[in-house]
């Protein structure tokens, strides 16, 4: 290991690697290609930034003057590039390392001069770099090593393609090391297409949960999942915490209920601007805000130092998400706690989510009211504040308040302003976490009638708490309940027939006019059933199959009935329709080439010349034929054209040209 390198470990107070460190800078894999799966939060930025500092730095121990980039870190989220930076920042500081991020959201101008400027290492997104790479803004030539960090999820969010494109423009000879949480076959085919005999390194506890965290289902009334979220933030109270919602909208919605409640509370989802998630997560880590109510995608590579709660206010919905979800704590040897809230409609996806990602979590009912101030009192008492000694500009006041007031009333009034410090719990209706134990025989008991049935609307629901309230009886003291058309009979166990009696008074009766009469037997009739389920439904006929014998196609079957037409039914209203043996024949229409149409004047039979409709005779004597003296209507003494009749406006140019006026002469319509 370089010097510098381990000289800022030391600073940070590394005494012991982890598990996936140590593996990843074993000295005969130095230079080589890897391919590493380990858990979330197990230390693997650290781990790559030591795996390529022997390929970065060769035999020296500082880096030289800054030009084109020597490494290529490809995070899939803006949060975790900003993580990256920060850790390797610190690592590679006594190197001389000069680092600079492309990552979507920030202003391009500004990175494309620090890309000018030079760096040695770049942190960067898929989709921003390959932007910068199609510009020409970066310089890939030197580029001796490429860490994809959490490559399976950049291949979830669908940036195969950008990273594709990007180690094609990357030096053939470079180290290529790929991390990731799981190696499903899209990550292991994109190994064997850009690495070179790579070594396979897994960390990964197959069989066990992540040790450093704690996991907890909750179970909660429907009604009170927001209030239980109150109540677990309150019963760790810790540093940071994290609350998890599946949409925007839920986010924003638990946001303004932890706020209203008093915490120190920010939101973190997709819609809000990269200025926005920033100043977020700055005021995580500046202690300002204590609560982050974020989305899945939002949170993707978050990593705050003091966050030991991780809450789950709504499931996950597969078990990638929980694991990634719960890795946001316990990481670099911190404790962290996860807990689930769960309604008991949700309790068998909860069950199914947590065993196919193979963890043990413990079940109960979520922190009551009365958990949480016993929890407060703890903390009060194992404060620091009173062991602390009284320094001297605080000694005045101390001796003021203990000659003006009694130990009584400074312990009241410092309760009271530790509880004004904090938020009040909630109630949280109880719920049972157990299954129901099935019910015991109900042993010796005594039947009793009584005058209301079925006519009068009786039901089990309705007649059971009115026999408790009056007979001072409880729910497992009554066993069945039969109901008659006009009686009901109720069992009662035998040891509390004395109370019930005494309690009902010698008239023997109920709400006034109900009487109730004790029954030497059990009556003779059976359970009541419902009378939709209790009749067994009738069989129904088999359909008439024809003979099983072999079948002769030749004989005559019966011929296929045409479907009825409506003039053959009896009560057809007379058609008016011709026979078809009145019909002109197609094949007498055919010479005509067209259909006649309505307006296209009187059928004509084949052979006959057309005439025109409303032809008028002419004026010449009898016995000529047309075309003596032209008709008014006639034009020029010749006939209209064939087929047409003389139409209105043939009669205005003949009535005009009669007039003087030319033939082609048309009066204007009015």
């Amino acid at each position: 290991m370089k010097k510098t390198i381990a000289d800022a470990l030391a600073r940070k107070g590394y005494d012991t690697l982890t598990p996936v460190q140590t593996a990843v800078t074993q000295p005969e894999l130095e230079g080589r290609d890897l391919l590493v799966s380990a858990q979330t939060g197990s230390g693997k930025t650290i781990g790559f930034g030591l795996a390529i500092a022997s390929t970065l730095l060769a035999e020296d121990d500082r880096f030289g003057p800054a030009g084109a980039p020597l490494a290529l870190i490809i995070a899939p989220t803006r949060e975790l590039a900003m993580q990256v930076k920060r850790e390797l920042g610190w690592l590679y500081a006594e190197a001389g390392a000069v680092l600079a991020s492309c990552v979507g959201g920030m202003d391009m101008r500004d990175e494309r001069r620090a890309l000018a400027r030079g760096a040695h290492i770049v942190v960067a997104t898929p989709g921003r770099l390959r932007d910068h790479i199609m510009r020409g803004s970066i310089d890939l030539a030197a580029v001796r090593c490429v860490v994809l960090d959490e490559a399976d999820e950049m291949l979830d969010l669908g940036f195969r393609e950008d990273l594709e494109f990007i180690l094609e423009e990357t030096p053939q000879t470079r180290q290529t090391l790929l991390f990731s949480a799981t190696v499903p076959a899209a990550i292991a085919k994109l190994a064997r297409s850009y690495q070179r005999d790579a070594e396979r390194i897994s960390t990964v506890a197959e069989q066990s949960q992540h040790a450093d965290i704690e996991y907890r289902a909750l179970l909660v009334a429907a009604r009170d999942s927001e209030n239980a979220v109150i109540n677990v933030l309150r019963y760790y109270e810790a540093p940071n915490a994290l609350v998890f919602c599946n949409t925007r909208a839920m986010v924003a919605r638990l946001t303004t209920r932890l706020s209203n409640r008093g915490f120190s509370v920010v939101a973190l989802s997709g819609e809000l601007t990269q200025s926005e998630r920033s100043n977020a997560l700055q005021a995580m880590r500046d202690g300002r805000a204590r609560v982050c109510v974020a989305t899945d995608v939002a949170a993707r590579g978050i990593d705050l130092p003091k966050l030991d709660l991780v809450v789950h206010a709504e499931l996950p919905g597969s078990h990638e998400t929980l694991l990634h979800r719960s890795g946001r704590t316990g990481r670099a040897g911190r404790k962290g706690v996860s807990a689930l809230i769960v309604v008991p409609s949700a309790r068998k996806k909860a069950e199914r989510i947590l065993k196919f990602a193979r963890l043990t979590a413990d079940w109960g009912s979520a922190p009551s009211a009365t958990e949480v101030d016993e929890r407060d009192q703890q903390r009060m008492l194992a404060a620091d504040d009173w062991q602390a000694e009284i320094t001297e500009g605080e000694r005045a006041s101390v001796d003021q308040l203990v000659a003006q007031f009694t130990p009584e009333q400074i312990a009241a009034a410092y309760l009271r302003q530790y509880k004004l410090r904090h938020s009040a719990p909630e109630d949280l209706s109880p719920i049972n976490s157990e299954k129901p134990k099935p019910r015991g025989p109900f042993g010796p008991s005594v039947w009793f009638s009584l005058s209301e049935g079925r006519n009068q609307a009786a039901s089990p629901r309705h007649l059971l708490p009115m026999i408790c309230k009056a007979g001072d009886l409880t729910k497992d003291d009554i066993g069945a309940i039969r109901i008659a058309d006009d009686l009901s009979y109720i069992e009662i166990r035998e040891a509390s027939v004395p109370g019930f009696l005494a309690a009902i008074g010698p008239q023997m009766t109920i709400e006034g006019t109900k009487q109730i009469v004790r029954l030497d037997k059990a009556p003779d009739m059976p359970a009541f059933k419902h009378a939709k389920f209790d009749r067994a439904p009738k069989p129904r006929p088999a359909p008439a199959r024809p003979d099983a014998g072999p079948i002769d196609w030749d004989d005559a079957a019966e011929p296929r009935r045409r479907k009825p037409r409506p003039e053959d039914r009896k009560d057809a209203k007379p058609s008016h329709r011709k026979p078809k043996a009145d019909r002109p024949d197609a094949a007498a229409l055919a010479p005509l080439g067209r259909k006649k149409s309505a307006k296209s004047g009187p059928r004509v039979s084949p052979g006959e010349p057309p005439k025109a409709r409303h032809e008028k005779p002419s004026g010449g004597p009898a016995g000529k034929p047309d075309g003596g003296k032209p008709s008014a209507g006639s034009g020029k003494g010749r006939p209209p054209p064939e087929g047409k009749p003389n139409s209105k406006k043939n009669r205005a140019r003949a009535a005009a040209k009669k007039a003087g006026k030319g033939g082609n002469a048309v009066p204007k319509r009015r």
